[in-house]
């Protein structure tokens, strides 16, 4: 699978300037800053380990669209027989600094700057322990100054001042003719520079021309998993690789598209494409201000359409399983994503059309993104079916199980394959209920410590609320819909007062913070809870018009029994709404669960 090379550092840099070792398209670009760019040349020039570098062999035909590393100009689509999996940052500082005519791009502490980069020979031959110090890095221009830049110390724009400087122009050191033409000028200045420059070329040019790096080659039949891995583990310094960014770089490289359609698959553009869509008709699948991947991620996409591959594989009998894991992911061919996209894309659409109707209308009130890709691979493969009768249904009680049974909070890629095949089979009759089903429960102790939208459960109650009929305390013509949630600046507010209720029930037995003393209400509304209910209940009744026992309609609408709210009475509150949302709980699971040591009329089974 891969072999070790000693190769010549002017060797590799050569096939950089040729575009014969090029960087995979995922590669970041990155920039070194000036001082480690001087560190490593004094590294080079002193002939110590530089470290090892890892290439893929292509065969001359790279799996991944591929680039020039910066500062090269090979010829457009040349075809690389290397790609450069580890030692970007160091090779492409070596290439700008010693193969190049070209100032280096880098940056020092204040901004992006372009230098040069010298060695001074008579540090360099004095004291070979303070390289770093030999090594100079000059501005753009070649002018080197002191005094706040007032006066110049070395103009270096040519060869006599460079000679002048002793500053040996690390660019040309690989161009024998052009360092034995300053090698003469510099001698011509000074008869006591012979010897100096012999020791100079032995004790340093030497080193760099002579210099090997230690090169790993992993065989062009490397899978793309192990690409992947590798990538990952070597670039330890880096932002880790994600999937979709390596299948960018694979699907650009795909040379029958390219043939075919003139130019190369842009898969960031088709993601584009689709989650503007998406996100345009549904804010639930994010915030486009905010980035492409808030909310539903491309890797969301991509599991989706790696789960509708594998089960249509499958049926074929060309495959084994339902899966959507990274190596399903790597192995995803572009013909089947540019088939199945837009099957997927039609089915995120319908999904969120689904969690419009279970009142999810907002990416903050989501209650598990990651549910969403077995629902939508269910619908990609039934299509219309999932509108028939009793099939809605049944994927409603589903998706209920999961949030409230917070079955999707942990490792997901096995419960995405059961899903996607018993949900299926229970739809069409051919099984029994998933797993998810079966095994969700919601124990009512639950209800006290869901207290932040860290849950899914909690934000699972709150939508409930809302698609159960709750009306809003100050616009109270009709129930709450998703349409007019962000208008009215709908959230999640405190019914008692935290700080009345830690006064008056101190022993904390029935927690302020639980979403059982919270409800949905609009901006206004909560603007009017200054107090106990008792303080504000009858005012509010006054600006909605109301009589009093019509607005304790209202209040009844979020499962809330008026009579304790004008009582000031928490504890009485608490638990009746607690049972009430219980209540509300069994609905959408539509099953009944067992609970530890509580009576029968306190538990939802």
């Amino acid at each position: 699978m891969a072999g070790l090379d000693n190769v010549k550092l002017k060797a590799l840099l050569t096939d950089v300037a040729s575009g014969a070792l090029q960087l995979p398209d995922f590669q970041r670009d990155w920039k070194w800053d000036d001082d480690r760019i001087r560190a490593i040349i004094a590294t080079v020039t002193l002939d110590y380990p530089l470290g090892v570098v890892m290439t893929l062999e292509t065969g001359g035909e790279s799996p991944f669209r591929a680039r020039t590393l910066t500062g090269a100009q090979a010829a457009e689509e040349s075809d690389p027989s290397l790609l450069l999996l580890d030692g970007q940052q160091r090779l492409t500082s070596l290439f700008q600094a010693l193969f190049q005519d070209r100032p280096v791009e880098t940056k020092d502490a204040r901004d992006n700057v372009k230098r040069w980069y010298y060695v001074d020979i008579g540090k360099a031959v004095d004291s070979p322990t303070d390289r770093d110090e030999a090594i100079v890095s000059v501005p753009e221009d070649k002018v080197l100054r002191a005094n706040f830049a007032r006066d110049v110390l070395h103009d270096l724009t040519g060869t006599e001042g460079e000679c002048a400087a002793g500053l040996f122009p690390l660019r040309i050191v690989f161009d024998t003719q052009k360092v034995n033409a300053w090698r003469r000028v510099y001698e011509k200045g000074d008869d006591r520079r012979f010897d100096l420059w012999s020791r100079f070329e032995e004790q340093v040019l030497e080193h760099v021309r002579s210099f090997q790096v230690p090169m790993i080659k992993l065989a062009a039949s490397t899978s793309m998993d192990a690409v992947c891995a590798v990538f990952e583990r070597v670039n330890t310094g880096g932002v880790p690789l994600n999937v979709f960014e390596l299948l960018t770089a694979t699907y650009a490289g795909d040379r029958a598209y390219r043939e075919r359609e003139g130019s190369y698959y842009q898969l960031p553009k088709a993601w584009q494409a689709i989650k503007e869509e998406l996100a345009g008709r549904y804010p639930v699948f994010g915030r486009l201000d905010v980035g492409l991947d808030d909310g539903l991620s491309s890797s969301d996409f991509l599991q989706a359409v790696a789960l509708v591959r594998t089960w249509l594989r499958k049926q074929d009998g060309l495959g084994t399983g339902v899966s959507c894991k990274r190596r399903d992911l790597l192995e995803l061919p572009l013909t089947d994503f540019d088939m199945l996209a837009p099957r997927l894309a039609d089915a995120f659409d319908w999904v969120g059309a689904f969690l419009e109707k279970q009142c999810i209308v907002r990416v903050t009130d989501l209650p598990y993104r990651t549910q969403l890709v077995p629902l939508a691979a269910v619908r990609a493969i039934l299509g219309e079916d999932t509108d028939k009768l009793g099939a809605e249904d049944m994927i409603t009680q589903w998706y209920w199980c999961g949030v409230l049974g917070e079955m999707y909070g942990g490792s997901t890629e096995t419960r995405f394959t059961r899903d996607v095949e018993q949900l299926i089979e229970w739809i069409r009759r051919e099984g029994v209920a998933p797993e998810t089903v079966n095994d969700a429960y919601f124990f009512s102790e639950r209800l006290d410590t869901l207290t932040t939208r860290n849950s899914a459960a909690y934000k699972g109650i709150y939508a409930l609320l809302i698609k159960q009929g709750a009306v809003d305390w100050h616009y109270t013509d009709a129930p709450l819909k998703p349409s007019v949630l962000d208008e009215y600046g709908v959230d999640i507010r405190h019914v008692f007062p935290r700080t009345w209720v830690r006064r008056h029930r101190p022993d904390g037995r029935f927690p302020a913070n639980s979403i059982v003393n919270k409800t949905p209400l609009s901006l206004r509304a909560a603007q009017a809870l200054t107090g106990p209910p008792a303080s504000w209940l009858d005012s509010l009744a006054v600006v909605a018009d109301m009589r009093r026992e019509w607005f304790d309609d209202v209040i009844a609408t979020h499962l809330i029994d008026p009579y304790f709210l004008r009582k000031n009475d928490y504890e009485e509150f608490y638990s009746a709404r607690s049972k009430q949302l219980l209540a509300m709980a069994h609905a959408a699971m539509g099953k009944r669960t067992i609970l530890r040591d509580m009576p029968d009329d306190e538990v939802v089974r």
